[in-house]
């Protein structure tokens, strides 16, 4: 195979994918329904005209036929009152009538036949079209519900091409998003770490070193806070056993019979 019938064959191939892909089955039915509908009305115009003929045909007869009737009456007068010449003239004037009468009539009955032949065929073509037009809706309204049903489902599915950007826009924002968390965690860690200085918070920030001592040092405040509220639940005991007035003592609970802790000197602890 040569160059040019390969370069023609690939040509007619993408030629004819990109007609396929462009071609609407609605249009072309349409198309084609106003074809059949001007065929229709070229036949029915032929019919008009040829009705139109036979009438004019209908008429010239009419009036040859009065003009026959009138040379007759004509001979018949002459001849009452003794003018055979004029008599004679009349009838050679009626048999030249009578000619143009019977091509007319030879032509009226031609016209007369192809009139019924195109009406006949005027009706069968207009059935035909009216016919097609149903299937055409019918087959338009299918097409068109099968589409809506695709495109339903390339959505569902997210395959079509729109719901397809909008899943990759989606992909993309979740991705800067995650991004973008990862990056504000590691700075907070790095930050809590001391493996980086909080500039904006200016000379007064404090740094790794005074945020652990800070950390060590509010554990050792929760303690002290413990120890206080055994003292005191130790202090309020013996005040419980004067208060009953049967000399009983109370059994002293599980918080007040715990020994006291003793309190933090004041070097201990950061």
């Amino acid at each position: 195979m040569s160059v040019m019938k390969r370069v023609s064959l690939i040509f007619r191939a993408k030629a004819d994918k990109a007609l396929d892909r462009m071609e609407d089955p609605r249009e072309t039915l349409d198309y084609s329904y106003k074809q059949q509908v001007e065929m229709l009305t070229r036949v029915r115009r032929g019919v008009a005209d040829v009705a139109t003929s036979r009438k004019r045909v209908e008429l010239q007869m009419n009036s040859l036929q009065r003009e026959l009737t009138k040379r007759e009456n004509q001979a018949r007068n002459a001849l009452g009152v003794g003018r055979e010449d004029l008599a004679r003239a009349a009838l050679q004037n009626k048999g030249q009538l009578q000619q143009q009468l019977d091509d007319l009539q030879g032509q009226y009955s031609s016209l007369q036949e192809q009139e019924e032949k195109l009406t006949l065929a005027s009706q069968r073509l207009d059935a035909k079209v009216s016919a097609f037009r149903t299937r055409k809706e019918t087959i338009k309204a299918t097409y068109t519900a099968a589409e809506a049903q695709t495109r339903i489902n390339e959505a569902f599915s997210g395959i079509s091409e729109e719901m397809g950007d909008v899943g990759l826009a989606i992909a993309r924002a979740e991705d800067k998003t995650a991004q973008m968390q990862a990056r504000a965690g590691a700075i907070d860690e790095l930050l809590a770490s001391g493996a980086l200085e909080d500039h904006v918070g200016g000379p007064g920030s404090q740094d790794y070193i005074q945020a652990e001592l800070d950390r060590i040092g509010g554990g050792n405040n929760i303690e002290s806070d413990l120890a206080r509220l055994r003292g005191e639940l130790a202090a309020n005991a013996p005040k419980q056993i004067e208060s009953n007035g049967d000399g009983s003592v109370d059994t002293p609970s599980a918080a007040s019979s715990a020994p006291v802790a003793e309190q933090p000197q004041a070097g201990d602890g950061l």
